[in-house]
């Protein structure tokens, strides 16, 4: 090795020039298998390690430039008595270090420096020469690079030890600092450590004899342990003379040292009590293999950070949430059917087909329980008890029941849940929901599915695809947990009051159950078994206070209430029994009845009336049916025969397809009009006005076309429509009436308001088996296969007197 500083200032060079001395080497190069050896005093030098060594000794300095220039390492050997000024073979230890010089610089003061890099521990098998530098035959000693979790942990440990050192001692050099944080070698690490340290030489080359790493990084420890404590001590009797010391600050810092000293004394160590009840709990929870390794990494770097950091409490968190879900599944619970049919039938009245739906799913999951079930969903109007039902098949089935309401939800988050990188991350409700019921196979009942929206934050109906899919959901990936949870055990039941919204993939996954909305019977007995008393609980009386007539009930069904499901009419009864309750509570009665005749003093005047007979009462009305979000519905196609020139005008806010609807209807009775019995003259000198009241409220679709016709054929020729009849149904310009939906909701409302006879396509009689026994022992249907049979069967007989003339055209 040749190097600037030795060339300028070595003495070397001079006496190559032809001048004399000691420091020539008589013998010529050293061999090759042979090493050079420098004796050190109170030095020791470690692998990896780049230290700065005086020398001064002729020896020394003959060896260090034979070595120079040869472009030789050396072997550092320390004296075992530094009082040895020519130290020999048996005063010196026989374990070294080969090391690499780096510089060699002669200083104007006649002083030798060298800059030395260890690179590998040898052993002396054989001094070769003395005279006029020491040369051994040695044995180059390999370090081991073994990997184990023994090795692990004592690196993590020394590394943590070391940067406290560094803390707690004033002015260390960034380049160590950096140098002991970045080290990733155990070996590297403790030779490091060991060469920095404030320890003896002895202690050192006792260290470095120690080939084992594992024993060598115990011995650091221990060393550093003690110094780490003196270092504790000193830093505290500074800061006791220091008048400014904050209370709060103090009694921290001498907590701290006393879980130092307890640590110590092996009283405590650290955080290992919270670390062995994570441990114990992560063994206990029952988690799959891969999910368990990653619980105990976490809790691995969880053992080898401060308590007080941030991250501490992140993945403290983490672990706590593992250990909270329920990894095992339990024991599967035999379903009784008969009791399972008595509880549906004891919170539900009504809703035959709906329950013997349940039934059948109830029977497979018994008969297979590890299969893969239907998910199902509810969809109806409000009111009408979808979440209820989820109530009852938990409770038929024995499981806790969980409500996840995903009313409003736009954030993918809240399904999937946060990645735990971010400050206050979370599961998503899925987890959050098996978490709160304790057990994988709860019934969760996913409700207002339809009300799910998508924003910046992504599309949670996307996420919810693999929550709902029997071949997906058993591996769903919580985005916070980072591992599988098998959702494949939970019964999920979602809800919706329209499908429209849910996405077509969405829906495609689910089997859709619709209920209706409930007749005027159903809801007398739902108000009866259910409402009156559950209103008598919340408001303190009992039945032997307040008695409610069932034709008080059924006045408040009809004059108060006009709803597909029982909410307004379970207001209704609390509202007329709060008033009741009043007089009870002043001490004016001690037993009040709620009839017939006392609802105008409780609730008011009627709010709703059978506007039917009246509003058909002249020719050009038709009662037509409705669907709705919240149920069916009645409304009425009004139309009226004005001066003009034969043209359509529509109102109402009505959508395109409802004035195409119309426009059909129009054009249609102008190419029968003869077979009709209208005066072609009619369209010449008449306008006709059709308006669908309610004006304020958006109306749409094409099942109107029948009532439009019927009104514009009721309007020419004088005859009204009868007053007990409703209709619906599309037409087409050659005259047939077409399917339409919403049949099993519309002939509900039909029934709800009064009306005895429904005119329907014929084509939708595969609707008749879903309308409800009640509405079909209450109504008279008519199939109509074309416009003519609903003229023939919705208009009364023609008068007497003869069809008003025609008007006259506007001047």
């Amino acid at each position: 090795m040749t190097h600037p500083d030795f060339d300028r200032y070595s003495p070397l060079r001079m006496a190559d020039a032809g001048g004399s001395g000691t420091n020539g080497n008589a013998n010529g190069s050293v061999p090759a298998d042979q090493l050079i050896v420098l004796p050190v005093r109170n030095f020791v030098l470690f692998p990896g390690v780049v230290m700065p060594l005086a020398i001064a000794r002729p020896a020394s300095i003959a060896a260090a430039q034979q070595a120079v220039r040869e472009g030789r390492p050396v072997g550092i050997l320390m004296q075992r008595d530094a009082s040895v000024e020519e130290p020999g073979p048996t005063d010196l230890h026989r374990m070294g270090v080969v090391a690499n010089i780096l510089r060699y610089v002669t200083a104007p003061d006649g002083t030798h420096h060298l800059v030395l890099q260890g690179e590998q521990r040898f052993h002396v098998e054989q001094f070769a020469r003395e005279k006029p530098f020491l040369i051994a035959r040695v044995a180059r000693i390999e370090e081991s690079e073994e990997q184990s979790p023994e090795v692990e942990a004592r690196f993590v440990h020394l590394q943590g030890q070391a940067n406290e050192v560094m803390e707690l001692l004033p002015q260390v050099p960034a380049e160590l600092a950096a140098a002991v944080r970045g080290s990733n070698s155990p070996a590297g690490l403790a030779d490091l450590v060991a060469a920095y340290a404030d320890i003896s030489p002895e202690e050192k080359q006792e260290l470095l004899e120690t080939v084992d790493i594992a024993a060598r990084m115990t011995k650091i420890s221990r060393l550093l342990a003690h110094r780490i404590e003196v270092l504790r001590l000193s830093q505290e009797i500074g800061k006791q003379t220091r008048a400014s010391l904050d209370e709060r600050q103090r009694e921290v810092l001498l907590r701290e040292q006393m879980a130092a000293i307890q640590k110590q004394l092996g009283e405590d160590d650290g955080n290992s009590a919270e670390i062995a009840e994570l441990e114990s709990a992560i063994k206990d929870a029952g988690m799959p293999e891969d999910v368990e390794q990653m619980a105990r990494k976490e809790l691995g770097r969880l053992r080898r950070m401060q308590d007080a950091s941030a991250e501490y409490g992140m993945i403290r968190t983490y672990l706590d949430w593992l250990i909270a879900l329920p990894w095992k599944l339990p024991e599967e619970k035999a379903i009784d059917i008969a009791e399972a049919r008595r509880i549906l039938d004891e919170d539900h009245f009504g809703l035959d087909k709906i329950k013997r739906r349940i039934v059948e799913y109830l029977a497979v999951r018994k008969l297979a329980p590890n299969g893969k079930a239907p998910i199902l969903c509810f969809a109806g109007p409000p009111g009408v008890g979808k979440t209820s039902l989820g109530q009852s098949i938990a409770r038929a089935m024995g499981r806790k029941f969980i409500r996840v309401s995903l009313g409003g939800v736009h954030d993918e988050a809240e399904i999937r849940g946060h990645r735990r990188t971010y400050v206050g991350a979370l599961p998503g409700n899925i987890v959050q929901g098996i978490r709160k019921a304790g057990t994988r196979d709860c019934v969760m009942m996913l409700d207002e599915i339809d009300k799910m929206g998508s924003g910046i934050q992504g599309d949670p109906s996307a996420a919810m695809l693999e929550v709902l899919d029997p071949e997906q959901n058993g591996t769903f990936r919580d985005n916070y947990l980072g591992v599988p949870f098998d959702l494949s055990r939970v019964v999920f039941i979602a809800t919706a009051n329209m499908l429209d919204t849910i996405p077509g993939p969405l829906r495609d996954r689910m089997e859709i159950i619709s209920l209706t909305g409930y007749t005027d019977q159903e809801k007398l007995q739902i108000a009866r078994r259910y409402l009156v008393r559950r209103q008598f609980e919340a408001n303190g009386v009992t039945p032997e206070q307040v008695a409610f007539d069932d034709e008080a009930l059924s006045a408040v069904i009809r004059a108060y209430t006009r709803e597909a499901g029982v909410r307004n009419l379970e207001r209704e009864v609390g509202r007329a029994i709060r008033h009741v309750a009043v007089d009870i509570a002043e001490g004016k009665a001690t037993h009040r009845r709620i009839g017939v005749d006392t609802l105008p003093d409780l609730l008011g005047p009627p709010i709703f009336e059978d506007e039917v007979a009246l509003r058909v009462s002249v020719p050009g009305v038709a009662t037509g049916l409705a669907w709705t979000p919240v149920g069916g519905d009645i409304l009425f196609i009004e139309a009226t025969r004005i001066p003009g020139r034969g043209g359509l005008i529509l109102t109402g806010q009505l959508g395109d397809v409802m004035k195409e609807s119309a426009q059909a209807a129009w054009s249609l009775v102008k190419s029968r009009a003869v077979e009709l019995g209208i005066d072609p003259a009619l369209f010449a000198t008449s306008d006709v006005h059709v308006h669908v009241p309610a004006g304020a409220t958006p109306k749409d679709g094409p099942s109107a076309g029948v009532a439009m016709f019927t009104a514009l054929v009721s309007l020419l020729t004088g005859r009204t429509v009868r007053k007990d009849t409703a209709m619906t149904g599309e037409i087409s310009l050659r005259g047939l009436v077409l399917p339409v939906g919403g049949i099993k909701e519309k002939v509900v409302a039909a029934a709800r308001a009064g009306l005895t006879r429904v005119m329907l396509p014929a084509r939708n009689r595969r609707d008749y088996e879903d309308i409800p026994q009640d509405a079909r022992d209450r109504l008279e249907f008519v199939w109509l296969e074309r416009v003519d049979e609903a003229i023939a069967n919705a208009l009364e007989p023609a008068p007497e007197a003869e069809a008003p003339a025609p008007l006259k055209a506007a001047s």
